[in-house]
């Protein structure tokens, strides 16, 4: 199969808009072993054939080169041969280990210890690891399920100096790498890299040197680039005449080989990385996954730590499990030691699934090119003066539908994962009409349904309710925000009434807050509790103001506890 190299523009070299390789163990080595019989899995079809659950306590691969998976019971240990793996009996369960490490991550947050590197679940250990430069006994009252590991280095996000390959530049600033293309529901072309990359808005992205040669636009709007506690990833807009986006990633002299979709990190597997700055491809093993890193100036959770080397000017570079994409490289100890955590990554799919964009991958006789089936039964199942909510049949796909865009007409109005959304901001007494389409991980898009026709309501009674129904999930330890803009004119109505429409396993674990367009904030339901209830599927609050009604409101939703889930589907304010 031909393969496209980096094309000249100018006669300087474009950027391969993908930095990494897809071999793994090496530039010589297949993706994963050969199979010698038909019955014989990969130990990632393994972990597939196992979702997560509760008396299930971690999994990785072991050097045996199977899949380990902790377990807390008989049953749970059957299921795992049954699916291929090899069980471990362990006394902690997910569920505990959690609560032990909610304990670990309010008193390391809180002290800030000098040389704090890491902090996270073990599977292998069944414990809740603390890796510091020096000694820490703050723990010491929390029994053996907490480790704490001292080390030798200390985490940096990096930067580093030019090199020639595929580095790209922020403005005037060090150069960082470029990781992978994805594009929009538009199908406009952007490429993901680390946040730290990416934190000034709108900034003029190069792709050869330093304010020559620009290719697009970082960070546009200033809302897309993340390098807080929830990540350290970016996008940057490909936009400039010339410029393209590809899924075939530089494997720096090795014949290049094509991204085929996305996965999540399992620790013990290999993974490879490539970036700008020498070694620029390296391969190691993951060490850990889900972790909290402190670089110093910033914490950042969920990470994923290996033991490959890497330097400064690495960041935001592209890190593969054969031929899935895993990760954008956010830092490391820019040295390498022996068995150690040396280079870090965000999770791709975390970065893809934040701002709704789709993994650019390759046809190449592997990628999925098959469409999902059109969406079936579009219908309406509610109006107000200035909103429609739908309703459809979910389509079916050879893989798995990932997501529907909803269209008003000709235009984008909603992006959801679920078979519902509100679109809102309409007018009142007003005819639209509505069709939906369905989409998988790889890109393809399903054909339009068949249009539904829907008129908002007359003005008067109902003219004042704005919603927002794009879906959110709700993660431990991070905030949801979305936002709605009013056109409603004077005072808005005392009380306001706001509606959360959605699921959650903890209500008491939640934050729920009202910004006003005045930057006031209202709080709804404080975090707090020592029994869980459910978020009611809808929950209206009442809330007293002052304010006039025209403006953006935004709704932020914070979860402050471990171990549990949700998805905010839909909310309104009546003003």
């Amino acid at each position: 199969m031909r393969r496209r190299r980096t094309k000249m523009i100018g006669g300087s070299a474009v950027v391969g808009l993908v930095a990494g390789l897809v071999a793994i163990g090496g530039p010589a080595t297949a993706a994963e072993p050969s199979p010698v019989g038909p019955r014989q899995v990969s130990p990632q079809q393994v972990s597939e054939r196992l979702p997560k659950a509760s008396d299930l306590a971690g999994r990785w691969i072991a050097d045996d080169g199977k899949l380990h998976v902790a377990v807390t019971g008989a049953a749970a240990a059957e299921r795992v041969r049954q699916a291929g793996g090899t069980p471990e009996l362990v006394a902690r369960s997910q569920q505990q280990l959690d609560e032990l490490l909610a304990k670990v991550d309010k008193i390391v947050r809180a002290d800030r210890p000098a040389g704090l590197q890491s902090w996270g679940i073990d599977p292998v250990s069944n414990k809740v690891v603390v890796k510091v430069r020096g000694a820490y006994g703050a723990l010491n009252g929390l029994g053996d399920g907490v480790q704490v590991v001292r080390t030798g280095s200390d985490f940096r996000q990096q930067a580093g100096d030019v090199h020639p390959g595929d580095p790209w530049w922020p403005g005037s600033e060090s150069n960082c790498s470029v990781g992978f293309p994805a594009t929009d529901a538009q199908g406009n072309k952007h490429f993901l890299t680390a946040g730290h990359c990416t934190n000034d808005a709108n900034q003029a992205a190069y792709g050869a040197s330093s304010q020559q040669n620009r290719l697009g636009t970082s960070n546009v709007g200033g809302s897309r680039s993340i390098n807080a506690r929830e990540g350290d990833m970016g996008v940057v807009a490909v936009t400039e005449a010339g410029w393209n986006i590809s899924p075939e990633v530089n494997t720096w002299g090795q014949p290049a080989v094509t991204v085929t979709g996305s996965a999540e990190a399992i620790v013990g597997e290999t993974v490879c990385h490539s970036g700008n700055t020498a070694p620029k491809f390296e391969c190691g093993k993951v060490r850990a996954v889900n972790q909290s890193i402190d670089y110093g100036s910033v914490v950042i959770d969920g990470l994923t730590t290996t033991d490959a080397c890497s330097q400064g000017g690495d960041s935001g570079g592209a890190w593969l499990r054969g031929d899935k994409a895993v990760g954008l490289h956010s830092g490391g100890n820019s040295n390498c030691v022996a068995n150690d955590d040396n280079s870090i990554f965000q999770p791709v799919n975390e970065a893809l699934a934040k701002w709704n964009l789709t993994l650019l991958i390759g046809d190449g006789g592997t990628g999925d090119t098959q469409a999902p089936t059109a969406p079936g039964n579009v219908r309406s199942t509610g109006t107000t003066s200035s909103s429609v909510s739908l309703a459809w049949d979910a389509a079916s796909d050879n893989v798995g539908v990932t997501g529907y865009d909803v269209y008003n007409g000709s235009t984008l109005a909603a992006s959801v994962a679920g078979t519902s959304a509100t679109v809102s901001g309409l007018s009142a007494d007003t005819a639209y009409s509505f069709t939906v389409q369905a989409k998988d991980a790889a890109g393809n898009k399903s054909p339009q349904s068949a249009a539904v026709s829907a008129r908002t309501q007359p003005g008067s009674g109902g003219g004042r309710t704005f919603s927002n129904g794009t879906d959110y999930p709700i993660r431990d330890y991070q905030t949801v925000v979305s936002a709605v803009r009013s056109t409603a004119t004077g005072r808005a109505a005392s009380p306001m009434q706001v509606t959360v429409e959605g699921s959650h396993t903890c209500l008491e674990d939640l934050n729920i807050s009202l910004v006003s367009p005045s930057g006031r904030w209202y709080y709804l339901q404080r975090y707090g509790g020592s029994t869980c209830h459910a978020l009611p599927a809808s929950k209206t609050y009442s809330v007293p103001t002052t304010e006039n009604a025209a403006g953006t409101w935004t709704l932020r939703i914070g979860d402050n506890g471990p171990g549990d889930t949700g998805t905010l589907t839909n909310w309104s304010i009546t003003l």
